[in-house]
């Protein structure tokens, strides 16, 4: 009977709701690239498209299996050295990035060896969740009284362990993948309980600055400004398309109206699985939600919508149930990560945002993403397997 129960204590350990999620967002993804393979003429073989994208999901539920193993204390060591070793490989790509991937998407974020490319940026975003949790852990616990000195302290040390990455995110010209580090970074300082007198001056100061940009992309002078701060000629198209996108729909806007068009002649109920009338570039990563939208119209986008947030409910209840500071921090940063790739996404396939490289977490073809996404649902999983309340106290737990 004791061995039964121990055994019944180690099924309810693993949060099956946050794996049915994962699950059928990976199926939907399978069926939906098999759907872009199969219309794409540039897709040599769409057995090996799929196959490859399966070996990928393999390779991210060994991770997620192996980082379950990891406590509170465990994640807490080993987050320096991720934090670390990622910014190393931030800078490494930065000498050996693909010289073909940078012609054509404009970026140095991509390691190539022969087919196999790896971007170092999607795995970072877990090791910098991880830096940020025990950042902020450490200064809470340290000042466990808010008083606006201590919130403005501990608001400069996130962004001083942002600053490396997006200095190297910005000489990669991945702006777009910085972006999603400044929204962990957002995330966590609101969990970290950093008070509405600095929040709101910070949020209106981003506002301001979004509002003053785009003002100035509207006129030729406010161009030559921001080319000055290091806008590219490549992220003016972007916005143009994004504020006009039936203005030129021949070059850099093809692929935003092509999407958009797929996605309204889906409709209702769709077009039907593996019906497609509309071709859209790179629809098998970047532009998935297309397809989606394309072949199983607005309610089969409306329950892909759905799963998302059901994950990210999943996730939330994890984290009240495990009632631990620096797992609250983590979930924060891994919700605030999905969430953000989520809503951008699906935001610049129906032109509600400007064009970015942000795919589709656990739907997008890719593996770097895949592997990024799969490692923080590992540290989510992690949460439910080592359900113990530990109590910060560097020098007993944490050192």
């Amino acid at each position: 009977m004791k061995e039964r129960r121990e055994d019944d204590d180690s099924e309810s350990r693993i949060d099956y709701g946050v794996i049915f999620c994962v699950l059928m967002l990976a199926l939907i993804g399978l069926a939906s690239i098999y759907v872009a393979a199969t219309h794409d003429s540039s897709a040599t073989s769409v057995s090996s498209v799929l196959v490859s994208q399966v070996v990928w999901y393999v390779i991210g539920t060994i991770a997620v299996v192996v980082i379950m193993q990891f406590d509170a204390e465990q994640l807490w060591k080993v987050a320096p050295l991720a934090y670390w070793l990622g910014i190393f490989l931030l800078a490494a790509v930065l000498v050996f990035y693909s010289r073909s991937y940078a012609a054509s998407t404009g970026a140095k974020s991509w390691f190539a060896i022969g087919p196999l490319t790896f971007q170092p940026s999607e795995v970072m975003k877990p090791a910098f969740i991880l830096m940020l949790a025990r950042v902020a852990s450490d200064h809470n616990h340290t000042y466990y009284e808010h008083s606006l000195r201590s919130d403005w302290m501990l608001l400069g040390k996130l962004i001083l362990w942002l600053l490396p990455v997006a200095v190297l995110l910005k000489l990669q010209n991945d702006f777009g993948t910085m972006l999603v580090f400044f929204a962990i970074v957002g995330g966590v300082a609101l969990v970290s309980g950093i008070t509405w007198k600095i929040i709101v001056p910070a949020v209106t100061a981003i506002v301001a600055i979004g509002g003053s940009a785009l003002a100035l992309v509207a006129t030729s002078g406010g161009r030559v400004i921001l080319e000055h701060l290091g806008f590219a000629s490549y992220q003016f198209s972007r916005i143009d398309t994004w504020l006009n996108p039936s203005s030129n729909t021949s070059d850099q806007g093809y692929q935003l109206w092509q999407s958009m068009k797929a996605i309204g002649s889906g409709s209702i109920f769709g077009t039907g699985f593996n019906v497609s009338k509309v071709y859209v570039p790179v629809r098998e990563s970047d532009m998935i939600f297309s397809v989606i939208g394309e072949n199983f119209g607005f309610i089969g986008s409306f329950i892909l919508i759905l799963l998302y947030f059901l994950l990210i409910y999943q996730m939330i209840k994890v984290t009240f149930d495990t009632k631990t500071v620096f797992y609250a921090y983590i979930s924060t940063g891994v919700i605030m990560m999905i969430l953000f790739h989520t809503f951008e996404n699906i935001g610049m396939n129906i032109g509600l945002l400007p064009l970015t490289g942000i795919p589709l977490p656990f739907v997008s073809q890719g593996g770097s993403a895949l592997i990024g996404n799969m490692i923080g649902i590992g540290l989510i999983m992690s949460m439910r397997y080592h359900n113990k309340s530990y109590m910060f106290s560097r020098n007993e737990e944490f050192e």
